[in-house]
């Protein structure tokens, strides 16, 4: 004889508990992107853009590796939009399970990036011609890094982030770090720290979304 099931026992309370726990997890899930579609394509533009960057620019003007030289700034723009739309889709896509105040404030948010580049692009070009290629290259770069560092910084302060307060936190320190230190050096650090540091807080980041606990 099969056991009917609204005749079963109640669940006990730490049952209860975990399913409610369980449905929370997953909801959360449901309305935050993917860390590793956020962290990793910016990552990787970095680590690979910026290490292009180094070995066709290196300190003092060194060329560790011979290449056409509007190749690394290429591959790194190329990059750095693709990690723009990567991540700004998975945004897009959790946002929908998203109202109110908080749809409003992401909204914002992806403006001000694309905002923080279009001014980029337009301070540096002015600048582009009166300097040499290093001094040009560490201009762009230094001043992309700057928007990336402070708008992660910002973000932390909306959703209120202790991990995206100090990777924004990390990437500022690395960005005047490696602009002090100058062309080539520049590149290097933000290719291995900068980069490193994002793939590093993707993956810490995923692990705890996968748990539900971000």
């Amino acid at each position: 004889m099969h056991e009917d099931p609204d005749e079963r026992a109640p669940a006990s309370p730490e049952e209860t508990l975990r399913l409610i726990e369980a449905e929370r997890a997953a909801a959360q899930r449901n309305m935050q992107p993917d860390p590793r579609l956020t962290y990793v394509p910016w990552g990787v533009a970095w680590l690979v853009g910026f290490g292009l960057l180094f070995l066709r620019l290196g300190p003092d003007g060194r060329v560790f590796v011979a290449m056409p030289g509007w190749l690394p700034l290429a591959v790194l723009y190329v990059l750095l939009i693709a990690a723009f739309v990567v991540s700004g889709v998975s945004a897009a896509r959790a946002g929908r399970h998203v109202r109110g105040v908080s749809s409003v404030q992401g909204l914002r948010y992806g403006v001000s990036w694309a905002a923080g580049f279009a001014s980029v692009v337009v301070i540096a070009s002015r600048f582009s011609d009166r300097l040499p290629d290093p001094e040009v290259v560490l201009l762009w770069s230094g001043l992309s890094v700057a928007v990336v560092g402070v708008l992660y910084i910002a973000g932390a302060a909306i959703w209120q982030s202790r991990d995206m307060f100090a990777l924004g936190g990390w990437i500022t320190l690395v960005n005047i770090g490696g602009f002090l230190a100058g062309p080539g050096w520049h590149s290097l650090a933000t290719s291995l720290a900068g980069g490193g540091g994002m793939l590093v807080a993707g993956f810490v980041e995923w692990l705890r979304w996968r748990r539900g606990q971000c």
